[in-house]
């Protein structure tokens, strides 16, 4: 089959994330399954218009702002008779590819509705337009295939008027590359000798950083040898409002901030941390809270869309009911107080995190859209 994917951002972009990860790979895994896959995506500085990468060709438009436009453009010019089946992504910004595409088949790849992450991620007045839109659009878009993430997703789809026997979950898979050996728990050398917590992933609004830091700090008043370790960027103002708030903090050399990490080091601090935190107002799927289980780093997140499906309460992770930090900061304490009840989350969180691989994922994925009716 021939397979045209649109996306703003590949794999290779600077600012390439959970969802370029799971898209790579699918794209991966069918090019691998002797499909041809094309990548539409935006174009960035310093890259190629053309690549290659793991057996499928990137083509690189526009930026990030001008990429729907432009990608239809280089469609209609270069495209148009090519594809047997398109896979858009809507991140945010759909590319309404209905209006000027006609393959035999097109799925959406939709990983969470953006709705009140417009209030933290865009200034006003794009933030209320941005609001009122997406019913809009999504109303659109309705007919169409989809697959997602989370039931918490398809959820919010169907209360906008997409049909039950269109969507499909598919679940995200990990790279399951860890140092733990076995489903065992290796005693406390695996971990830091200081209780230490882990803020992972951008530091920007939607994912309320700061809650986090707040939490450390009251959590701290009762384990006075608590660290906190930070890694992501803060290209964002957001993220220079935490920064200056952890350096004002009275427990700021407490904290450790490294910035965007490599792979190493990410698996270093996953490895070695006791606890991870999550607090986003809403995600597709909590992929960060997956990958730190594997690592036998149980996470303690807010009630929230696509955190609620990633945790299993009690018993891979912990659930805040309350999405405040004081009520976190309980949770943290808690949790690291009771030896037998942390330990047993650990073999859980193992246990669960490698069920998620990329294979199965992308296995089911091909099913999906090999015979999305069936």
């Amino acid at each position: 089959m021939n397979i045209l994917w649109f996306t703003w951002r590949d794999i290779t972009h600077p600012l390439a994330g959970g969802a370029e990860a799971q898209s790579s790979a699918h794209c991966k895994y069918l090019a691998a399954h002797g499909h041809t896959v094309t990548v539409l995506t935006s174009r960035y500085a310093g890259a190629k218009q053309i690549s290659l990468l793991d057996g499928y060709k990137i083509i690189r438009v526009g930026n990030r702002y001008t990429v729907y436009v432009a990608a239809a453009i280089y469609y209609l010019r270069h495209l148009r008779s090519w594809p047997k089946i398109i896979i858009e992504e809507v991140n945010t910004v759909p590319f309404l590819t209905q209006w000027y595409t006609h393959p035999k088949k097109r799925f959406l790849y939709i990983y969470q509705l953006s709705r009140q992450i417009w209030f933290h991620e865009i200034f006003f007045p794009i933030n209320i337009i941005g609001y009122l839109v997406e019913p809009i659009y999504l109303w659109i878009m309705r007919k169409n295939y989809v697959f997602t993430e989370s039931q918490s997703t398809k959820e919010d789809l169907l209360r906008f008027g997409f049909k039950n026997d269109r969507i499909h979950i598919i679940p995200i898979g990990i790279s399951q590359e860890k140092k733990l050996t076995s489903d065992k728990v290796i005693g406390s050398q695996t971990k830091y000798k200081k209780p230490t917590i882990l803020s992972f992933g951008a530091v920007r609004s939607m994912k309320r950083t700061l809650d986090q830091v707040r939490a450390f700090e009251i959590a701290k008043q009762s384990i006075p040898k608590l660290q906190m370790t930070i890694c992501g960027d803060t290209p964002w103002q957001y993220g220079k409002i935490v920064l200056r708030y952890i350096k004002n903090s009275p427990y700021t050399n407490d904290i450790q901030y490294l910035g965007r990490v490599d792979k190493k080091t990410k698996i270093d601090v996953m490895n070695h941390s006791h606890l991870i935190l999550v607090t986003s107002v809403k995600e597709g799927w909590g992929m960060i809270v997956t990958e730190a289980g594997l690592h036998g780093t149980p996470a303690i997140v807010y009630d929230v869309d696509g955190l609620r499906d990633t945790v299993i309460d009690s018993k891979t992770g912990i659930i805040v009911k309350s999405n405040t930090p004081r009520a976190l900061s309980k949770k943290i304490v808690n949790t690291l107080a009771d030896k037998a009840k942390y330990n047993q989350l650990r073999q859980n969180a193992i246990r669960h995190s490698k069920k998620f691989t990329y294979n199965k994922a992308s296995k089911k994925l091909l099913s999906f859209i090999s015979h999305p009716s069936s």
